[in-house]
């Protein structure tokens, strides 16, 4: 129930907006339905939950931070129309964690015309880390970072013979890179690649042919559902593969779909998970207030966004704009985010750059 509400909280925003409540108005469009809506729900419960601690003291600088959020069904066009629409209409300060690599990309002429900040899209696409683009500030490390790290992990532990599956799209191709980067840093060459289409995925033939080979691991890039129904194909299949996806799909959410094949599937982490970190015990204690008993990866990273967020509105100071929100962001240094320390700069838009593996338990929880 809490999840739902979260994830319809911008729709009702839309049609019952109150301008004396909506001081700071931030936009979110995102896929509320479609193929990434657990993770997307659980992102969402996150951001609000510190958003709402922010509010319950009075706001920033006096203000409320009011968060419009907007269903694109993972659509990169109606990403393009939701935020067009929301920038000219009801002048929103900035755009907050987009979900999607093409959706993102997509966006960026838009950022461009209405000079509007993103902050913390929730995908680590490198293309939009490298050239750094100009109103774009990513929180979390890149896929790249993290698939390299991943390949490393199965190299040390002597599993060699690694099949790649990935979406064809922009986001596909830029996981790709990133594992085939890793089996180069380890001497290896993929037993083989094979993409799906984003639109339909179809796993019919994929399944059984990378089954056939018998690889020892299989990573899977792409989101939600596809990554679900692709495990579910080789399982089916026959494979024993050691499966691995990356932290697009590092909801609880996720692990539900996978239902009786999750146990052991790696998937890697752009947070960390140990308590050791102050950050990782200040979402469960604050998410306790709220009788909410299970912070997910993809509920921290969606709080630690916030947090970039609610700082970055801070230093940009009373009545905030655009261009002083954007030079708040670019002079942020050190930001200390609770054990992970969080730097901006006009020539880098790279927030963090950790990158960890988790694996999920027989109890259906991630574990490092």
């Amino acid at each position: 129930m809490i999840l739902l509400r979260t994830a319809l909280l911008g729709l009702c925003l839309a049609s019952t907006w109150n301008t004396a409540q909506a001081q700071l108005r931030i936009e979110q469009t995102v896929g509320v339905t479609g193929a990434v809506a657990a993770t997307v729900q659980e992102a969402g419960l996150g951001a609000q939950l510190y958003i709402d601690t922010i509010n319950a003291k009075g706001g920033v600088g006096g203000e409320k931070i009011e968060l419009i959020t907007l269903d694109d069904k993972f659509d990169p066009k109606l990403t393009v129309a939701n935020a067009t629409e929301l920038i000219e209409n009801k002048g929103v300060l900035a755009l907050f964690m987009t979900r999607g690599t093409p959706h993102t990309e997509a966006l960026i002429p838009v950022l461009d015309k209405y000079n509007v900040p993103l902050l913390a899209p929730s995908t680590g696409a490198m293309s939009l880390h490298q050239p750094v683009k100009k109103y774009i500030f990513n929180v979390r490390a890149t896929y790249q970072r993290e698939a390299e790290r991943a390949v490393l992990h199965l190299a040390a532990t002597e599993l060699t013979r690694l099949a790649i599956i990935h979406v064809d799209d922009s986001f596909g191709l830029d996981g790709l890179a990133g594992t085939q980067k890793g089996l180069e840093g380890a001497r290896l060459s993929p037993v083989a690649v094979a993409k799906f289409d984003r639109s339909k995925p179809d796993f019919s033939q994929i399944g059984p042919a990378i089954a056939k080979l018998e690889p020892q691991a299989v990573m899977v890039i792409g989101s939600g559902t596809a990554v679900v129904d692709a495990m579910k194909s080789l399982r089916d299949n026959g494979s024993s593969a050691q499966l691995l996806t990356l932290s697009n799909n590092a909801s609880s959410g996720f692990i539900k779909l996978l239902g009786a094949n999750a146990s052991g599937v790696i998937v890697s982490q752009v947070l960390p998970q140990s308590p050791n970190y102050a950050l990782v015990q200040e979402a469960p204690s604050l998410a306790k207030s709220k009788n909410i008993t299970d912070v997910s990866p993809a509920m921290l990273e969606g709080f630690v966004s916030a947090k970039v967020l609610v700082e970055a509105l801070r230093r940009a100071g009373p009545k905030p704009t655009r261009a002083r929100l954007q030079t708040a962001l670019e002079t942020m240094k050190g930001f200390d985010l609770g054990g992970l320390s969080l730097s901006f700069s006009a020539s880098d838009h790279t927030g963090l750059d950790f990158a960890d593996l988790s694996i999920v338990t027989a109890s259906g929880k991630f574990r490092r």
